[in-house]
């Protein structure tokens, strides 16, 4: 097969950043059984890492989430190597992207209508209403009116959110009509929904769908904090690995009826869902990618399943091999995200590691470093953990880490 990658991604070479170690391109796919070509970003330049002599065409653009450029760079791989058997894309942002190119260049794969189905958040939640499993009521922002008017009906607080985002970009809590007013006028109101509020714990499962929609594998978490408070309100974010329980058995069994109604194959999932004080199940949302953050380097630990081999194997060897399960292992992650005014030089900070022997990974900035602004949760954070253990200490753990946590810095003239 002709196999067109498009990638977004680093690499890092220092061997103390992890981020995006596990989508070993060069080592996943068969370069040698296939012809392999990429198009990437300059960022993502730097995370192909395969022998030069066994890429058969690389194209670089400025944005891979350009239409045009994208469309055009892998028209130029097709007249270089042949027509293209596979386009693959691997993050969130490239997802959306790559169906369009699929339809456009009549590739094979995964359609725009496809991918709504994990991309489009008011398409999946009629989807998994229609399967009876409770989601939050929800409505288009079609007009600031029609928004209003919904508002008025459910009643506040309510959580306006972009239809296709990521990671808590762009979500805002909305507690009273004037706030919702104020932003739909700062937004295009096409782009948003507005959800019932629901109060509860957030737990999220990680698995594969297979070919007929059943789960070979799954990991059940809690979070510690929510994405939201992280992306919004600078709070610490946890998740913690939930051993064998009754609650366990019942999320699993409604991640198999969401991914069921979702039609979801061949592909990692990201599914989040809340748990209310009564500890009903109501769907959040899902994503037809593998988890962030710390999720899959987590998983491989705990699990020994690089989700990322396991979903290009799906795409490119067409079969996938999972190992067998062993144990009822727990672990859990936390990112302490950055401070306020940077760009900011670290003056101190407290490394967490000699004191919690949970701790398998860490990443803390040294005296020194300057903390530049934006990234999402791979960046260089104020402090990340990855740690191992049983479900209770490794909670307990993450909350003592989040107390003790201690950084100083000085803002940097830019």
């Amino acid at each position: 097969m002709h196999i067109v990658v498009v990638n977004r991604w680093p690499r890092f070479p220092d061997g103390q950043r992890w981020d995006f170690s596990l989508g070993r391109f060069e080592e996943l796919i068969d370069h040698e059984r296939h012809r392999v070509s990429y198009v990437v970003d300059p960022t993502g330049a730097t995370g192909v890492l395969a022998d030069p002599a066994r890429i058969a065409a690389l194209v670089e653009i400025d944005d891979v989430n350009d239409f045009e450029a994208l469309c055009s760079a892998v028209r130029k791989v097709t007249d270089q190597v042949g027509p293209v058997d596979r386009l693959i894309a691997v993050s969130e942002f490239t997802l959306g992207i790559a169906a369009e190119v699929r339809e456009a260049l009549g590739i094979p794969g995964p359609r725009t209508e496809d991918v709504a189905v994990y991309r489009n958040k008011l398409r999946m939640k009629e989807l998994v209403a229609e399967a009876g499993i409770r989601v939050p009521r929800f409505a288009s922002c079609d007009t600031a009116e029609s928004a209003v008017t919904f508002a008025r009906t459910t009643g506040f607080p309510l959580i306006l959110k972009p239809v296709s985002g990521a990671a808590s970009m762009g979500v805002h809590r909305v507690d009273d009509e004037e706030t919702l007013i104020t932003l739909l006028d700062q937004i295009d109101t096409g782009d948003y929904e507005l959800e019932e509020f629901i109060d509860g714990t957030i737990h999220h499962v990680d698995g594969f769908a297979g070919e007929d929609a059943q789960i070979p594998f799954m990991a059940v978490s809690r979070y510690i904090n929510d994405c939201l408070a992280f992306e919004a309100g600078g709070q610490p974010l946890g998740s913690v690995v939930v051993q064998a329980s009754p609650l366990r058995s019942r999320i699993e069994e409604f991640a198999r009826r969401c991914i069921a109604g979702l039609g979801m194959t061949s592909m990692p999932f990201h599914l989040e869902l809340f748990v209310t004080p009564d500890e009903d199940l109501v769907f959040l949302e899902i994503a037809g990618r593998i988890g962030g953050a710390e999720v899959p380097y987590l998983t491989e630990k705990l699990f020994g399943v690089n989700l990322f081999q396991v979903w290009l194997d799906a795409l490119c060897e067409e079969k996938v091999a999972l190992p067998p399960m062993s144990g009822d292992p727990s672990g859990g992650w936390l990112i302490i995200p950055k401070p306020d005014g940077l760009p900011a030089r670290v003056v101190t900070s407290t490394p967490m590691r000699e004191e919690f022997a949970t701790i398998w990974r860490e990443l803390v900035p040294s005296p020194g470093e300057v903390l530049q602004p934006g990234g999402s949760y791979d960046a260089v954070h104020s402090g990340r953990f990855i740690l191992t253990g049983d479900e209770a200490t490794v909670e307990e753990d993450i909350r003592k880490i989040i107390a003790g946590f201690h950084i100083e810095v000085v803002p940097v003239s830019e």
